[in-house]
């Protein structure tokens, strides 16, 4: 069954990656594209400019800033993008890149636990 799963983009791509599509608003700091081995970017699909910074990584705003993304992805041009995401998984690996340093507290986060319950993942 194909999975997905989130990486930070400045690590090695691996073969198991399938699809790897980066997920954040901006470009990462230090990584040429030639380097990042990026599928696609959908920087449409990561949080606003607003939450982002509301948000900045701290990990006490957690609860709030995931809340706020979810409904954030229920905007009409962002849940086409999550359809988009989640028909790839039918067909092999997906792997959602981010830039932040915090593995646990990102938008890729947030997006892939959406995914997976769209895929009726625990179900």
């Amino acid at each position: 069954m194909p999975m997905i799963k989130v990486k930070r983009v400045h690590g090695p791509p691996e073969a198991e990656d399938g699809w790897r599509v980066l997920v954040d608003r901006i470009w990462p700091r230090g990584l040429s594209r030639d380097n990042a081995a990026v599928d696609e970017w959908f920087k449409e699909i990561a949080p606003s400019n607003a939450l982002r910074k509301w948000f900045g990584h701290d990990p006490q705003r957690w609860a709030g800033f995931r809340e706020k993304y979810l409904k954030e992805l229920q905007t009409t041009e962002r849940k086409g993008m999550v359809q988009g995401i989640l028909e790839r998984t039918r067909s092999g690996n997906v792997t959602l890149l981010y830039a932040a340093r915090d593995a646990a507290h990102n938008n890729a986060v947030v997006l892939m636990e959406l995914v997976e319950t769209l895929m009726g993942v625990g179900e």
